[in-house]
């Protein structure tokens, strides 16, 4: 199976965010966090739910948040906002 060019634009993406390394603001770490996990593990189940500390449930909240967009619209918003980090350095 050929990977199609979201997917492409997606892992493109990710290796760019997994090198930067400027401080972001923790709004926009959750933001990418939970375009991330719904592009990669879809609509948030409750039955995942581990909110054994505070950092966990932020992430799970986010998470929850985002959980109306498709797999393919959180790899879009993803991309757009790595890329838009990038431009402002």
């Amino acid at each position: 199976m050929s990977e199609t060019d979201l997917d492409r634009r997606f892992k493109e993406a990710f290796e760019l965010a997994s090198n930067m390394t400027e401080a972001l603001p923790q709004d926009v770490m959750l933001r990418i966090y939970a375009y991330y996990k719904q592009a990669t593990h879809g609509t948030f189940g409750f039955r995942q739910m581990n909110n054994s500390d505070l950092r966990n449930a932020f992430k799970t909240n986010a998470w929850m948040q985002i959980s109306h967009l498709t797999p393919d619209e959180a790899k879009e918003l993803y991309i757009e906002t790595i890329h838009s980090l990038i431009k402002k350095k």
